[in-house]
């Protein structure tokens, strides 16, 4: 009976690590031929632009798959100042290089393998102290801060959308 849970584990697990990266290669293929300029656009009424949701998808991955769990994260100098919760590059007074298109989606694109590398067979360790989310819900593994990450990146993902959808008109 083991062994068959042991299996069923490893299956989800492999089916998590495989919607991540659905998801991230659907974010990824949004901003193709986005320029530049475009990506630093903000549309009237809103509050932050296509790089600000790209680097802000980063940024809290790397907290949900790596911080809560005690392992290193792997931020670039001014990430967490300028694409954290709450954070807009409208009133944003970080100073220093703000990342190109091609270095966010490397950033985006390595993520993925630096998280199936760390957490694979760790997914169902308890966190000693659990994170409730801006959005009342409670996570205590990484299994649940992964899958919640689907949620969010999706959320943003539908937002890049819309952003290209607004600055094409």
């Amino acid at each position: 009976m083991a062994a068959i849970r042991g299996v069923e584990t490893m299956e989800q697990d492999f089916y998590l690590f495989r919607q991540l990266a659905f998801v991230r290669a659907q974010t990824l293929k949004a901003v193709e031929g986005i320029s530049e300029e475009t990506a630093d656009l903000v549309p009237e009424g809103f509050r932050n632009n296509i790089r600000w949701n790209l680097g802000h998808i980063y940024v809290v991955l790397e907290r949900f798959a790596f911080h809560y769990i005690g392992l290193p994260q792997q931020l670039p100098s001014g990430f967490k100042e300028r694409y954290e919760f709450g954070t807009s590059p409208v009133d944003s007074t970080v100073t220093g290089p703000i990342p190109t298109l091609p270095e966010l989606a490397v950033l985006l694109s390595e993520q993925q393998d630096r998280i199936r590398e760390a957490l694979a067979g760790r997914l169902n360790e308890k966190l000693e102290q659990p994170y409730t989310t801006s959005t009342g819900i409670t996570l205590e593994t990484p299994h649940q801060f992964l899958g919640f990450s689907l949620y969010h990146e999706g959320m943003h993902f539908s937002v890049i959308k819309l952003y290209k959808r607004l600055l094409s008109e």
